[in-house]
């Protein structure tokens, strides 16, 4: 009888120990899913970002600021080059007493259909002005210099002064220094000029051409 007694616990108490097992073995099957479950929603975030939520940010290494940058420069270096950078296209130096010559070849360089802007001394001179300045102003705001040269223009202190101050600025520009000799032999052609031709006036329209066409020359080199 004792010995039967002492069984039936034992068989009792192994049924509770049997439901935690089960209960265990059940919690512990159903972690898993639900740790996978959760890692699913992060995973998608992270894969595929907003890009709202970061802006791309603009700086020195993005395309558009060099593409403004070569823009502006170009604008500015265009506005002060070529024929418009100088106030005038021809300065006619002449004597006092070729101041009506002067004045027909200025009348033709500007009625022309290139529109030659022209320096004429008497005309375009600043009132008050000293000689010395407004002549070599004029010579520095011109593209080309055309020197009438005649037997006035040998015998006039001026008009060598500008002639020297002509070659001394440009040597070496070919085009810009035009000689048109007037009632002069060959012989008298000025030797400082001896390296460079000149425009012959004894032609029907007194040279007016030929010196057009040189200053026309001269202004496509520079646009």
């Amino acid at each position: 009888m004792a010995s039967s007694t002492s069984s039936a616990p034992r068989s009792r108490s192994r049924k509770p120990l049997g439901k935690m097992a089960d209960w265990f073995r059940q919690a512990l099957s159903k972690k898993p899913k639900k740790i996978l479950e959760s890692s699913d929603g992060p995973s998608s975030d992270v894969s595929q970002p907003s890009s709202q939520d970061h802006p791309p940010r603009l700086g020195l290494s993005s395309t558009s600021s060099p593409t403004h940058v070569v823009a502006s420069s170009s604008g500015s270096s265009s506005g002060s080059s070529g024929r418009w950078s100088k106030d005038y296209d021809v300065c006619v130096c002449h004597s006092e007493e070729d101041l009506a010559a002067a004045q027909e070849l200025v009348s033709y360089l500007e009625g022309s259909t290139a529109s030659l802007r022209c320096f004429l001394q008497l005309r375009d001179a600043t009132p008050g002005g000293a000689i010395v300045s407004e002549l070599c102003q004029a010579l520095s705001n011109s593209h080309c210099r055309v020197l009438l040269i005649t037997p006035g223009f040998l015998q006039d202190p001026w008009c060598k002064y500008q002639m020297l101050q002509a070659l001394s600025e440009a040597p070496g520009a070919e085009g810009r220094t035009i000689p048109l000799m007037s009632g002069l032999a060959r012989a008298a052609y000025p030797a400082e000029l001896r390296f460079m031709y000149f425009v012959d006036g004894r032609g029907p329209d007194g040279g007016f051409r030929q010196v057009k066409e040189a200053v026309m020359r001269y202004l496509q080199t520079i646009s």
